[in-house]
């Protein structure tokens, strides 16, 4: 009955580092750079569901893989006026999508609110179960 609680604690750990990684996309969503390579990305976790974790066979939950950068191209612009302008006069921008951005924080908070329900919810019925007995 105690892994529901593991679950959905791994469940919203997961979440708020999905939370975290999409609020410093849109954080650097109009950041320039004269260099293509050094133009920020996003970024964003890739979760992995675990059994069997740290060698106990009752343990089960969600994981953070890994964060990959996003290999959309990055935008370049001419603005030979800008200080961080490159020899031909472009601008690089981040390759961060904010409508897509804005509905990754909407389902990752969405899905952090679930998991709050999911221990309530499992709360109250062991609070019922122990009543039961009085």
């Amino acid at each position: 009955m105690f892994n529901v609680f593991d679950v959905a604690g791994s469940g919203m750990s997961a979440q708020s580092l999905r939370l975290n990684t999409t609020a410093s996309n849109l954080a650097n969503a109009d950041s320039v750079t004269g260099d293509p390579e050094t133009a920020y990305r996003a970024r964003h976790p890739h979760f992995q569901a675990w059994m069997d974790r740290f060698d106990n066979p009752d343990s089960v939950g969600v994981g953070v893989e890994n964060i990959v950068r996003s290999g959309a191209p990055v935008e370049a612009r001419y603005q030979p006026e800008h200080p961080e302008a490159n020899e031909e006069g472009y601008v690089f921008g981040s390759n961060v999508n904010p409508i897509e951005e804005m509905v990754n924080m909407l389902s990752a908070s969405r899905a952090y609110q679930n998991n709050i329900e999911v221990v309530s919810t499992t709360r109250d019925l062991m609070q019922r179960t122990l009543q039961m007995g009085q």
